[in-house]
């Protein structure tokens, strides 16, 4: 698209911003193969590694705690379980800490990467792997965070919902009534979340080509979505089933193994759908930096404001 082509996305729809991510995916492969295999294969195969490993050791520490059971409290086996389970129970933490860090490194790089290089193609400017990776030592300061913004909101929003369904659940009688309140918020939960999402993902983007973060990225990002509610939800939910499906069928048959297969082969299987869910990543990246354009002509905003870092490159 050139940049005055851009002023005439405000009516794009779903299936117009999908189209039009297609288009520049295809019309780029090359500098799109060399983002995904540089800098999205990582973090497609940290996330996917993750869930493999953080389950069998959920599964080990369970199964230990159970097994602990059933024997003597000063029997041998007792001891070698309960090391088992510390040890495996340390090993689950530091997991997830070096996963943390990693996650947040590796979606920094990705996210900034494409989402400059998607944006340089939708305004029509001139980019190149390089220009797109420079991108990153412009702007990782203030995704990082937005990043960090997103995952306390997260964080404290699912908690609280927590505690109040516990809450009701716990001290509301009679019981038939509890568990009639707790499902309506579960209800209200999901749509809250879905809704939470979608602003906090077009945020990252607008900490990209924005010289704005953190907070004030996600009320951006908030008002952008505003009268574009529909197409937002189109693109969110779509991509979400499409990135449910890759993960579901990772786990079913890599992780936790409900066809019975050979190691090596559900090694392969896991390789697979890495390379899968690069695609679903990439694509993801690029329909919400469509969307971000598509917001933005909506509000009749100019793509002129766009931060200096961008304008740079």
């Amino acid at each position: 698209m050139e940049r005055q082509q851009v002023d005439k996305t405000a009516s794009l729809a779903f299936v117009g911003i999908c189209r039009e991510s297609f288009k520049i995916i295809s019309s780029w492969k090359k500098l799109f193969a060399q983002i995904s295999f540089s800098l999205i294969l990582p973090l497609c195969v940290l996330f996917l590694a993750h869930s493999w490993i953080s389950q069998l050791l959920c599964y080990n520490i369970a199964n230990d705690a159970i097994n602990r059971d059933d024997v003597d409290y000063d029997s041998k086996i007792y001891a070698q379980l309960t090391h088992s389970i510390k040890s495996n129970s340390g090993f689950l933490v530091i997991t997830e800490v070096v996963y943390f860090i990693l996650l947040l490194l590796l979606s920094v790089l990705s996210t900034s990467a494409t989402v400059h290089a998607a944006a340089s193609i939708f305004t029509g400017k001139d980019v190149t792997f390089t220009k797109a990776a420079s991108a990153v030592t412009r702007v990782w300061k203030r995704l990082t965070v937005t990043f960090l913004w997103s995952l306390i909101i997260s964080f404290v929003y699912i908690v609280l919902f927590i505690v109040i369904v516990l809450v009701i659940i716990i001290f509301l009688r009679p019981y038939y009534l509890a568990i009639l309140i707790g499902v309506i918020l579960v209800i209200l939960l999901a749509v809250g979340l879905v809704y939470m999402t979608m602003v906090l993902k077009l945020a990252a983007v607008v900490s990209v080509l924005e010289d704005v973060y953190g907070w004030k990225a996600i009320l951006k990002s908030k008002a952008l979505i505003k009268g574009r509610l529909k197409v937002s939800l189109g693109c969110y939910v779509a991509l979400l089933v499409l990135s449910v499906t890759v993960q579901a069928g990772f786990e079913c048959l890599a992780v936790i193994m409900l066809v019975s297969l050979l190691f090596v082969t559900r090694i392969f299987i896991g390789l697979g759908f890495s390379v899968i869910y690069i695609g679903v990543v990439l694509l993801e990246l690029v329909v919400q930096t469509g969307l971000y354009f598509v917001c933005k002509s909506f509000h009749h905003e100019s793509i002129d404001k766009l931060s200096s870092e961008y304008n740079q490159v």
